[in-house]
């Protein structure tokens, strides 16, 4: 199969309906700024490095306020046009659209009338702007025995455990964390992205995306000023808030998408690409997992056919096809809660026995 050389009009045609709803010129920007990161998605790669342009278009084109209402100068995006958004630029740099990503947690929490006004005043600003910038710690969320703990501090909170996935450190100024406490409520704060007392910040080396400068924080007794909570809930109800599996598949779309636009028409994958996408699109809470394991799975696939269809250039280090392939195997693991992985191991072949 040959491949074509101009692959930006496929990429552009195979985009979701969603996308056409955005206002025009928040198309055009994120146009602009696809083409951008896609330009320099191979140095990014292969420097391990996010370069200043990337994340400063970004904020240019709102987009760090995606979600905020136009009033307090947003995009004011829904739901649909944010997943539009998302796989538009993780078909671009996934790099860059990771670690934007995990802003949009602190941004909500600041458009959140629950979070103390002293807080939203403080921060909102300058959160919807891309001024400061924000990362995500949801260790507190995960199932299972808790592994990042709040006790109570004479000033406030501190924090003990750790946070095996923390990416954008270096790149963010302020972590939105959550953390369960010792009976059995969530408690959400906002920690400043910089060396603390009890702090210890342990780079990741991961194969793809190594950009996204992840680290695992060990937290020995970390303090958590009580001006800084951003609330304390029942950890059942902060769960059932929590799940946000359709944007996470925005990623594995975006990365299937780019594939199927750099080998040329194929019907048959840019069919599943649109089937997959409306399973998420339609899924509920008990569909998701299924929905998520089918996109994951057809990123990997699509990267795949992309290096068979180049030969044995896809075997080069930084061959287009050979980042998209390690892309597309770690979005195979990202956000992968118990469900999504049992399901893409059913569908693998590879159930326990």
């Amino acid at each position: 199969m040959a491949l074509s050389d101009t692959s930006t009009a496929r990429f552009a045609a195979l985009a979701p309906p969603s996308f056409s709803s955005l206002p025009a010129r928040v198309q055009e920007d994120l146009r602009r700024v696809g083409e951008l990161l896609w330009e320099n998605a191979p140095s990014v790669d292969r420097e391990g490095h996010l370069p200043g342009p990337n994340l400063d278009a970004l904020a240019r084109a709102g987009l760090y306020g995606a979600v905020a209402p136009t009033e307090v100068g947003g995009l004011g995006l829904d739901q649909a046009q944010l997943c539009a958004v998302t796989e538009e630029l993780a078909g671009s740099c996934a790099a860059t659209t990771f670690v934007w990503a995990q802003h949009l947690r602190f941004l909500r929490a600041m458009l959140d009338t629950s979070v103390p006004e002293p807080l939203r005043q403080e921060w909102r600003e300058a959160v919807v702007a891309g001024r400061a910038r924000a990362g995500v710690v949801l260790t507190g969320l995960m199932p299972g025995p808790a592994r990042l703990i709040a006790r109570p501090a004479r000033t406030g909170w501190s924090l003990h455990g750790q946070a095996p996935w923390v990416s954008g450190w270096g790149l963010v100024d302020v972590v939105y964390v959550a953390a369960a406490t010792e009976d059995g409520q969530l408690l959400s704060c906002a920690l400043p992205a910089r060396p603390a007392e009890g702090l210890e910040v342990v780079p990741t080396p991961l194969a793809a995306l190594a950009a996204t400068r992840t680290v695992r924080l060990g937290f020995d007794g970390v303090v958590v000023a009580s001006a800084d909570v951003l609330g304390l809930v029942p950890m059942e109800r902060a769960r059932e808030q929590s799940e946000n599996l359709r944007l996470n598949g925005s990623f594995a779309l975006g990365v299937a998408r780019r594939c199927c636009a750099l080998l040329g028409p194929v019907p048959e994958l840019e069919a599943e690409l649109v089937r997959c996408r409306d399973d998420l699109d339609d899924a509920g809470p008990a569909q998701a997992p299924q929905a998520r394991a089918r996109a994951s799975l057809l990123a990997v696939r699509c990267a795949d056919a992309l290096a068979v269809a180049r030969g044995s250039g896809s075997a080069v280090t930084g061959d287009v096809s050979e980042r998209l392939r390690r892309e597309a195997s770690l979005f195979l693991v990202f956000g992968a809660r118990p469900a999504i992985r049992q399901a893409m191991l059913a569908r693998l072949g590879a159930t326990p026995g």
